[in-house]
C-alpha cells in the first residue's frame, strides 16, 4: 500500500476524517509572539531602570551634577509631548479594538493617527534639544538627559517602524476579526514606550523642581 509524503496511506486519505488544518490562530497570552514582546519590553525596561539609577546616583553624589538646571526647564514642550504620546496610545488602542471587532477601516485610521502623533513627538523632542542648547559636555545632568531621552526617542522610532509595517499589512488585507496578533504586539510595545516616557517626565523634568 503506497503512502503519501506525509506518512498517510491512500486508504487513510480516502476513508478517514479530514486532517486538522495546519494553521491555528493564537492570541493574547497563548501566543509566542505576545510572550516575546512582553520579554522585550521587560528587558528594555531594565535598561531604562539602569539609566535612571545612574542618574539618581550621580545626582546625589556629584556636587557639580547640574540638576539645578532642570528646575528651570520650561515644561510647555514636555507637556505637549506627553499629550501627544498619551493621545497616540488612545488611538492605537482604538484601532486595535476595531480590528478585534473585524473593522479594518478603524484599524487603518487608528494606526495612521498613532503614527502622526508619534512623529509629532519626535519633532518636538528634536526642537527641545535645539531650544535648550544642551550637549553631552554641558553638565552631567545634560549628558544623562540627552542619553536617556535620546534612547527613548530611538524606541519611539522603532515603534513607528512597527506601526508602518502593520499598516502595510492592514492595507494588504492580512488582518480580520480573528487574525490580529501583530497588531496587538505592536500596540503593546507602543503602550510600553508611552509608559516609559511618563517615568522620564517624572524623573528628569519634574523631580529637579522638587528637590
Amino acid at each position: 500500500m503506497s503512502t503519501s509524503a506525509y506518512g498517510h496511506s491512500e486508504a487513510d486519505l480516502q476513508h478517514n476524517a479530514p486532517l486538522a488544518p495546519l494553521g491555528q490562530v493564537l492570541s493574547g497570552s497563548r501566543a509566542p509572539g505576545w510572550w516575546g514582546m512582553v520579554w522585550l519590553c521587560t528587558t528594555e525596561g531594565m535598561l531604562f531602570a539602569s539609566f535612571l539609577a545612574a542618574y539618581f546616583f550621580l545626582r546625589g553624589s556629584v556636587a557639580s551634577f547640574g540638576a539645578e538646571g532642570g528646575r528651570y526647564v520650561p515644561l510647555m514642550r514636555p507637556l505637549i509631548m506627553t499629550l501627544l504620546l498619551l493621545g497616540s496610545s488612545v488611538t492605537a488602542w482604538w484601532g486595535e479594538r476595531g480590528i478585534r471587532a473585524g473593522n479594518v477601516g478603524r484599524l487603518k485610521l487608528g494606526l495612521a493617527l498613532t503614527f502622526v502623533l508619534g512623529v509629532g513627538f519626535l519633532l518636538l523632542q528634536a526642537s527641545e534639544y535645539g531650544h535648550r542648547n544642551v550637549s553631552w559636555s554641558t553638565s552631567a545632568y545634560d549628558s544623562l538627559f540627552i542619553t536617556i531621552t535620546g534612547f527613548h526617542g530611538v524606541h519611539v522610532g522603532v515603534g513607528l517602524l512597527m506601526n508602518l509595517f502593520v499598516q502595510v499589512r492592514a492595507w494588504l488585507g492580512h488582518f480580520d476579526g480573528e487574525r490580529y496578533e501583530a497588531v496587538s504586539n505592536s500596540v503593546l510595545y507602543w503602550h510600553f514606550v508611552d509608559g516609559v516616557w511618563l517615568t522620564l517626565l517624572a524623573c528628569l523634568y519634574l523631580s529637579p523642581r522638587l528637590w
